[in-house]
């Protein structure tokens, strides 16, 4: 049987716009900017209650990345707020000079990621996103899985130093986690414990690899689920007790099977542990306008999926 249950479902944006307001609180250095999303984004809380700390900069996202690297110089912190297509495509000129060459302290907020945009479409569904960041040195890489984890992993970067990409969703998704478990980035979490397959999932597909679990589980496999939200750095060490144990692993990703989280389990396992491996992933294409739910179906990463990902590695030794 699955091992968690939700009572309640919230996207994973509310859980930044909660952690940022929190966190606007406790930090008078945290500032914020949005390209013309404030409500999109969860941002219009900390809005009224700091307006001398928030910045609507427009549809001028360029601009805002430069912008918010300058107010690194003078001690701030700023998160910077808009969907992931335009955080991360549109501006990463500006993000690789100005603030991941420079080392800048800024918070590369991204909501409306993958597949789960749903109907805005291909245009805005962006699965590039993670490989494109995680290859920028010195960036860290940030996937929490539901509202209680944005919350705590928004939070959590008030304290880290350094650029971050913070990636999160529009849908409402069930929320699973500890309301107060602490966020360490960098730290995998081992959500199940098994020994015949590790699966390694983060954001939106926690849930569904908690769903193919217990499928599995039915069907006599005892899976080790573990929640990789921090693409960058990697947990390696979780990654090679895991594979070492069960000697196989399934990767679950809302990203393009290239370039993303199943790209870096593949280099930890070939370089310290080779075992066989699969992934779960959107294979090598664009989306396309529909309800969440069928979007992950059509492309592949339902919890069905999963299932015959691991009943397929199973074979494989």
């Amino acid at each position: 049987m699955t091992k968690f249950t939700f009572t309640e479902k919230k996207d994973t944006r509310s859980g930044f716009g909660a952690g940022f307001l929190e966190l606007g609180r406790t930090n008078e250095n945290v500032v914020g900017l949005c390209a013309d999303l404030i409500g999109s984004l969860k941002m219009d809380a900390f809005q009224k209650e700091f307006p001398n700390r928030f910045f609507q900069v427009g549809i001028a996202e360029a601009n805002m990345m430069g912008i918010a690297a300058g107010m690194t110089i003078g001690g701030k912190i700023p998160f910077t707020g808009t969907f992931a297509n335009f955080s991360t495509g549109r501006v990463y000129d500006q993000i690789r000079q100005s603030i991941a060459y420079s080392g800048k302290n800024v918070k590369i907020c991204a909501s409306h990621a993958g597949l789960t945009l749903g109907e805005d479409g291909a245009t805005h569904q962006i699965l590039e996103d993670v490989g494109m960041m995680k290859m920028l040195p010195g960036m860290t890489v940030i996937v929490p899985c539901d509202f209680n984890q944005t919350k705590a992993a928004t939070i959590a970067l008030g304290k880290h130093i350094g650029p971050t990409y913070l990636r999160f969703g529009r849908p409402s998704w069930p929320i699973f986690t500890q309301a107060d478990k602490p966020f360490e980035i960098g730290k995998a979490d081992l959500m199940i414990e098994g020994k015949d397959v590790t699966i390694f999932a983060n954001g939106h597909m926690v849930w569904q690899a908690i769903e193919a679990e217990a499928i599995l589980a039915d069907k006599g496999i005892s899976v080790e689920l573990i929640n990789l939200h921090t693409v960058k750095p990697l947990d390696v060490e979780a990654i090679i007790k895991s594979v070492s144990k069960t000697g196989r692993a399934v990767t679950c990703e809302e990203h393009q099977i290239n370039g993303g989280l199943g790209d870096s389990v593949a280099q930890v396992l070939s370089r310290f542990n080779p075992a066989p491996l699969e992934m779960v992933a959107v294979n090598d294409s664009f989306g396309e306008s529909g309800t969440p739910t069928d979007l992950l179906k059509k492309y592949g990463l339902a919890p069905s999926n999963i299932v015959d990902a691991v009943e397929k590695v199973m074979k494989r030794k």
